[in-house]
């Protein structure tokens, strides 16, 4: 079970940092990403970290914004948002992948588990 949590509402230019708890499997076996989906959109790739924590992918529209990191200790993925702008404004849910090339899986959403979503807002 994943449960993603540390949406809310915020001005453009300002920061959240969003979490995402995992029980119930072996964390640390797990890659782990970030998607968002906007209304009427599809949902999109956001970002991505490998099981080992040394690998990460970022979309081109959040790169050097947003990054990605886990704590296997706390079986939780953390995406910290800064200099948001309006155009981030999406339901952001998290993701799990098993296997080989886990951050390209999970770039390309083949993903194992979805977790809830939790809604960003980001006003102008």
């Amino acid at each position: 079970q994943l449960q993603a949590s540390g949406g809310g509402l915020v001005q453009a230019g300002g920061s959240l940092r969003l979490s995402c708890a995992a029980s119930g499997r072996t964390f640390s076996n797990y890659g782990m990403g970030w998607f968002r989906q906007a209304p009427g959109k599809e949902r999109e790739f956001v970002a991505a970290i490998g099981w080992s924590g040394l690998i990460t992918d970022y979309a081109d529209s959040v790169k050097g914004r947003f990054t990605i990191s886990r704590d296997d200790a706390k079986n939780t993925v953390y995406l910290q948002m800064n200099s948001l702008k309006p155009e981030d404004t999406a339901v952001y849910y998290c993701a799990a992948a098993l296997g080989s090339s886990v951050v390209a899986k999970i770039k390309r959403l083949a993903v194992d588990y979805w977790g809830q979503g939790t809604l960003v807002t980001v006003s102008s």
